[in-house]
């Protein structure tokens, strides 16, 4: 294995024996209950049988890599691209995958740490100079009781356009799963990046996902959470190059006690930069779902445009959801803004639907069908919306047929 890799292993295991269990008490867990002790499950063991495709997965046709419980158990070829595990590169090809590997910080917390010390595998995807191509990747989790680390790391070489669409399920029964996806964008690069989190209601998932944008490169990132005990997405996105930009369109929909979980830092360092975020959620029963972003605006990172918006409907009287949008501005120079609210489906246009001959709980249908319409609009890969909207609609029409509302 490559040094500079094993290096990042040794200081993900350092980390992970000096910090301490992620507890509500921490900022960066508050509102939050991890429901297992990194120390007391077993990481999961390779060979188990993959889970049968989908409506995601079936939907967006070919896959290119599937990994299963840590382990990449499938990879083809695509277009324009160089897919291949982290143990048969070498070469160039290995020197890149440990450059990615080091976007991740060990002492972000005690699971980042653990994902650099017990991955066992790992996938890397190179889009080349002045191609085009897309890949579809399958993570899986399918042993109970344990752990596994799944990890993707991408390259989006200088020029070049990648869409990357990244689907993750779980079946039935517990397990805890920590997956890493770092992303360089190159100069004047562009990648559409679509992930979609599916997983089994007893799943506990910790995704850290981490991008660093080049000069004139572009980003675009739809993000869809529906499963899950916990799903908790860590996103990091570093906008170093001047003219560099992300816009990013996200849903969330919990139901019965899920968390979901998103926590931002948009950092732009280049001038002239630009970020849009925007997430929609909902949640019912006694779900919970937590917004906190953050958009650090550095020094020198003049004529920079940023804004976060998250919107969120309580559906149900248990339901709770949190949003803490934020702003650190170091520059003068910049235009930069966020919104956040919380609420019930109004009450106006739910009366104007009943007036014009729909019952109430069809025009509650039409209203949280609306409600997302404008995300799904915006997802980088547009084969996915079919099946997601109607996964989103089936949660609220499940709750009104047991009258959980």
């Amino acid at each position: 294995m490559n040094a500079d890799l094993v290096e990042r292993r040794k200081a993900g295991a350092d980390a992970f024996a000096s910090l301490g269990t992620p507890t509500d008490k921490l900022e960066h867990w508050k509102y939050v209950d991890l429901g297992f002790d990194p120390d007391r499950i077993a990481t999961a063991v390779t060979g188990a049988a993959p889970l049968p495709a989908d409506e995601v997965v079936a939907a967006l046709g070919a896959v290119h890599v599937a990994v299963v419980d840590g382990a990449v158990v499938d990879h083809s070829p695509a277009d324009g691209a160089t897919i291949a595990r982290f143990s048969d590169v070498d070469g160039e090809h290995l020197a890149l995958a440990a450059a990615l590997s080091a976007g991740m910080d060990p002492d972000r917390d005690r699971l980042s740490a653990a994902s650099l010390a017990h991955g066992s595998d790992g996938v890397l995807i190179h889009a080349t100079r002045g191609h085009r191509s897309n890949v579809v990747v399958d993570v899986q989790a399918v042993a109970t009781d344990a752990v596994s680390y799944p990890h993707l790391a991408v390259r989006v070489d200088p020029n070049a356009e990648l869409t990357l669409t990244v689907v993750y399920r779980s079946d039935d029964g517990f397990r805890a799963v920590v997956p890493r996806l770092d992303i360089s964008v190159g100069d004047g690069a562009q990648i559409g990046l679509t992930t979609v989190q599916t997983w089994g209601d007893e799943t506990r998932a910790t995704a850290h996902q981490r991008l660093v944008i080049g000069r004139d490169a572009t980003a675009r990132i739809g993000e869809v959470g529906l499963g899950g005990a916990l799903g908790r997405l860590d996103l990091r996105v570093d906008l170093e190059g001047d003219g560099s930009s992300v816009d990013l369109d996200g849903l969330s929909f919990g139901d019965r006690d899920q968390t979901l979980d998103y926590r931002m830092l948009i950092r732009h360092a280049g001038k002239n930069t630009s970020s849009n975020i925007f997430l929609k959620g909902a949640v019912e029963d006694r779900a919970s779902s937590v917004f906190t972003g953050l958009l650090r605006i550095e020094e020198d990172a003049t004529r920079t445009s940023a804004f976060e918006t998250n919107r969120n409907l309580v559906l149900s009287d248990e339901a709770k959801a949190q949003s803490v949008p934020n702003l650190e501005i170091l520059c003068d120079d910049v235009v930069c803004g966020h919104a956040s609210s919380v609420g019930q489906l109004e009450t106006e246009p739910l009366y104007y639907l009943m007036s014009r001959g729909l019952p109430r709980d069809h025009a509650e249908r039409v209203l949280v069908h609306g409600f997302f319409e404008e995300i799904l609009d915006e997802l980088p890969d547009q084969s996915v919306v079919a099946p997601v909207r109607e996964l989103v609609v089936g949660k609220f029409v499940a709750a009104q047929a047991e009258g959980r509302l």
